[in-house]
């Protein structure tokens, strides 16, 4: 398996799952995840895996300043309902490094490690996701806003005689690398970026 080596570049998150460590599947139930994990997941690498990925990271470190951020603790609230758009393929990011699902997650044992219940969807809510801990009930909107990373003036036509089967070899490999530049513009070069994701403090309620 060979991806593009930007991944490797892009943020990192260490995460802790009490319930690997229950089970022992991690020692001390340390995870590290990478943007390829994301990739894994969704099966494509685009603007919208690569924004929900710095979305959730950005949101996890901003809720965890000093501490390691806990999987499975975590509520997440998405804007959009779970069938507009790629409101699903955002949400699904999300729940890998968070845990957090609707009511087909993990269902607990013995009362702890339930990780059903904390995704919502169609939350009116500013941002585009939101995020709050379940122990402190400190939140966080995020806003992503991919035009900061503008497309190549050259995709359009590109993709156009792609879907058409209009296009030649060369232009299918150049077609693969602006797309794939763009979301390393994203992940590298606009990592910090608060005009790319904008975070700004929520108290859990709608239309706050």
């Amino acid at each position: 398996m060979t991806f593009p080596s930007f991944y490797d570049a892009a943020p990192r998150l260490v995460l802790r799952d009490p319930l690997s460590e229950f089970l022992g599947a991690a020692e001390g139930g340390l995870i590290h995840y990478g943007y390829a994990d994301a990739v894994r997941l969704a099966g494509h690498s685009c603007p919208t895996v690569a924004g929900a990925y710095l979305m959730t990271v950005r949101s996890l470190e901003r809720l965890y300043p000093d501490e390691v951020p806990e999987r499975g603790a975590v509520a997440v609230s998405v804007r959009e309902a779970a069938d507009d758009g790629v409101a699903g393929v955002m949400a699904s990011v999300a729940t890998l490094l968070t845990g957090a699902t609707e009511n087909t997650g993990f269902m607990g044992i013995g009362g702890r490690f339930d990780r059903r219940n904390l995704l919502s969807f169609g939350v009116g809510i500013q941002g585009t996701m939101a995020f709050v801990r379940t122990d402190t009930g400190v939140g966080v909107q995020a806003t992503l806003d991919s035009g900061v990373v503008p497309v190549d003036p050259a995709m359009r036509d590109l993709l156009q005689r792609l879907l058409s089967h209009a296009a030649s070899p060369d232009e299918a490999v150049q077609f693969r690398i602006l797309w794939q530049e763009r979301v390393r513009r994203m992940l590298v070069d606009h990592a910090d970026d608060p005009r790319l994701v904008g975070l700004a403090a929520w108290n859990g309620r709608s239309g706050a």
